[in-house]
């Protein structure tokens, strides 16, 4: 099959040689033919299994899914043009801007896979991971493995079972400042239906919710102090920023504790102890190059 008949697999090739595995925050080992990065490190950044990647770029496979394309781009990091041309080129239509954006930026990307020692996670506007490094793994758990409620930072905090607790405890701040964003996102997506439902849903799902929604409440994300519970290291006290991009409506979450601190010795320690196990997140397909269907993905 010429090149021409098969423009995803001669995209994913060309995309995949110019990406240099530190970029991806990869340490290249051995002889390498070429500065970019092998299948099965591509493979491994996007969750999909190599021989389904082969099967993409030699144009047996061409058709991919929302999910799988966004995955991919992501692991490229490819700028909003590139995505789009991406998803032409699996035959999609490109990203909507009438939806809850997700794509992130290259040099966001980066950032989340240079700040290797510290835990970091970044979230669309409606407030639902999209990527993260792995010491957030490494922290809270690989959220590959999570349902799509957990992949939703407000279905996670106003929908808990009964009886169980907020992993970081309860924090009325910050309802009441993810409740406000949300209302700015809605305002701001307003024909966004995975963003109706999400707020229809955590409505009736949540009295809290709906008490602050009903209100009208604003609120403003601040520097504050988080209790983290860890199976491993037992309890860390970190401080929590939320980091805004302009111009991309992503918020970025950065847990960090004071050099020297016996919190900082205990992260250091699951630096060194857990997060070899993991790799850098991203929304994970199931290996056979299919997705969950718990795992909603708007790209």
């Amino acid at each position: 099959m010429s090149s021409a008949e098969n423009d995803l697999g001669g995209l994913l090739r060309a995309w995949r040689d110019r990406c240099a595995p530190a970029d991806v925050g990869l340490t290249a080992h051995g002889r390498r033919r070429a500065r970019g990065l092998r299948r099965e490190e591509l493979a491994g950044l996007a969750g999909v299994s190599v021989d389904y990647l082969v099967r993409l770029e030699q144009g047996r496979s061409r058709r991919p899914g929302p999910p799988i394309v966004a995955a991919l781009a992501r692991a490229l990091q490819l700028d909003e043009q590139e995505t789009a041309v991406l998803h032409q080129a699996a035959g999609l239509p490109a990203p909507s801007s009438r939806a809850v954006p997700v794509h992130v930026p290259p040099g966001v990307q980066r950032l989340v896979t240079r700040m290797a020692d510290y835990p970091v996670a970044v979230f669309a506007a409606d407030w639902t991971l999209i990527t993260w490094n792995a010491m957030w793994s490494a922290l809270s758990g690989d959220p590959a493995g999570w349902p799509a409620a957990g992949r939703n930072l407000i279905r996670a905090t106003f929908c808990r079972a009964p009886g169980e607790s907020a992993a970081h405890g309860p924090d009325e701040d910050i309802e009441r400042a993810l409740v406000a964003d949300l209302r700015q996102a809605v305002t701001s997506y307003p024909a966004d239906e995975h963003l109706r439902s999400l707020v229809a849903d955590v409505a009736e799902a949540s009295p809290r919710f709906r008490e602050l929604w009903n209100s009208g409440v604003a609120g403003r994300h601040a520097s504050s102090r988080k209790v983290v519970r860890h199976r491993l290291v037992g309890e860390l006290v970190l401080d929590c920023d939320v980091l805004t991009v302009p111009g991309s409506d992503l918020r970025i979450i950065v847990y960090t504790a004071a050099a020297g601190s016996p919190d900082a010795e205990r992260l250091e320690f699951l630096r060194v102890s857990a997060v070899h196990t993991v790799t850098t997140g991203v929304s994970r397909p199931h290996r056979d190059g299919s997705t969950p269907p718990a795992v909603r993905d708007q790209g």
